[in-house]
């Protein structure tokens, strides 16, 4: 029973000292728990509200202007090249000088109008670089610098077009070369098929000769042999007569 008593002892007191413990632990929870009704009262704000601040970002975004220049009604800027090609085309300059190296040129133009002048330069009869300029001495200069441009810019093009032409006439020449070579191997042919023939034709005519000459000796033996046959003959039937005598001259 003493050993009972004792063990309910030691636990109220273990009881009383947590919860001596746990008192001055509760003005900490308080503590943290303090915030709870402001996201209560965040979490109980109107729909609308929330979808006014949620659209406000979005309000603040940059207005998009890719479509500006698509208005039909927007002024367009033109440069140097637009206003070039509209006052040649319209007659209004005065062309001063002009350089043409292969597809590239260089053109002084001068608009007395406004006593303004024109320095371009272009490739294949488009506008390349145009520069708009009052004053004659930098014009001039620029035409130099243009007409200088266009020589290096043409050279290797220059240079292109006679080599093109270079190998066009090495061609020409390989091919008549070839149908030289063509013709003269097709009389060679022929040459040698001539000189087959003729071969040929020497080698039945000797055949031939030796032929009619075995036939010629045989014919000039059987002639000596008929003539001395004829001969005897002839004796033979003259035999007992007498010879004639010459008649006397008067």
């Amino acid at each position: 029973m003493k050993q009972l008593r004792y063990l309910r002892y030691a636990t109220l007191s273990l009881a009383l000292s947590f919860c001596g413990f746990v008192g001055p632990l509760a003005p900490m929870k308080s503590a943290f728990a303090a915030p709870a009704p402001a996201t209560a009262k965040a979490a109980a704000q109107p729909a609308p509200a929330q979808a006014a601040q949620a659209a406000q970002p979005a309000q603040s975004a940059p207005e998009d202007l890719s479509d500006l220049n698509a208005d039909s009604n927007a002024p367009r800027v033109e440069g140097n090249i637009a206003e070039l090609q509209n006052l040649v085309q319209a007659g209004s300059l005065t062309e001063l000088r002009a350089t043409r190296n292969g597809s590239y040129g260089a053109r002084l133009f001068f608009l007395a109008q406004e006593m303004c002048y024109y320095v371009a330069l272009s490739q294949d009869a488009r506008w390349w670089r145009v520069v708009k300029t009052q004053d004659a001495a930098r014009a001039e200069s620029i035409y130099s610098q243009f007409s200088r441009k266009s020589f290096e810019l043409a050279d290797g093009e220059i240079r292109r077009t006679q080599l093109q032409a270079q190998k066009a006439l090495l061609e020409r020449v390989i091919a008549k070369s070839a149908d030289r070579a063509n013709r003269l191997t097709a009389d060679l042919e022929l040459a040698q098929q001539q000189d087959s023939q003729v071969t040929q034709r020497q080698q039945q005519l000797q055949a031939e000769s030796a032929v009619l000459q075995t036939d010629k000796l045989e014919a000039e033996r059987k002639l000596r042999a008929l003539q001395l046959q004829v001969e005897q003959l002839q004796k033979q039937t003259e035999a007992g007569l007498a010879p004639i005598s010459a008649t006397p001259s008067r």
